[in-house]
């Protein structure tokens, strides 16, 4: 942008982990779901993009910020527990935990047979919800003794999503 003669204008929206809009979007999303299936969920997992634990370690605050939107979501849905995890990982370091993966793999022997997972730290549906969660994630726990499994789209092109990002502008854009 330095290099550019003509600028254009640039508003950044900080973090919105813990705004009523977003939390509310992302709970009404998971009773949508829960109203489609014709099975209870055991468990339900908030699966977030992991990010490699150095960067925590150096304050990174994604990792706190991850926390509060699940803790949010629990505290505004008391029907199932609500257990956080984080995917995405790859190289030889140590990242976030737990790790989504390992969660899927265990559940089902902890007596965790019907789970339900939802990704709040995506905006839209992509490689990482649709291939790791939904294919592979699913495989997995079933293959390891799971019952039922299901993943609750993101927020893509829903209604509450748009709602949420017109809030979003309005609050942070002041002209």
């Amino acid at each position: 942008l330095m290099k550019m003669r003509w600028q254009p204008s640039l508003q950044i929206i900080p973090h919105y982990e813990s705004d009523p809009a977003y939390i509310n979007a992302l709970t009404k999303s998971i009773k949508k779901k829960i109203d489609e299936i014709d099975w209870k969920p055991d468990l339900i997992i908030t699966s977030y993009h992991g990010i490699p634990k150095k960067y925590f370690d150096k304050g990174d605050p994604y990792h706190c910020y991850c926390h509060k939107t699940t803790r949010l979501m629990r505290e505004s849905f008391d029907q199932t527990e609500i257990k956080l995890t984080f995917q995405s990982r790859f190289g030889p370091q140590e990242w976030l935990t737990p790790y989504t993966d390992k969660t899927l793999e265990s559940l089902p022997s902890e007596g965790i047979k019907n789970l339900l997972v939802v990704c709040p730290g995506f905006a839209s549906d992509c490689v990482e919800t649709l291939e790791e969660i939904s294919i592979q994630g699913k495989e997995s726990f079933m293959k390891n003794g799971g019952n039922n499994f299901d993943v609750v789209p993101c927020l893509n092109d829903n209604d509450d999503h748009i709602e949420l990002l017109q809030h979003l502008a309005k609050k942070f854009y002041h002209r």
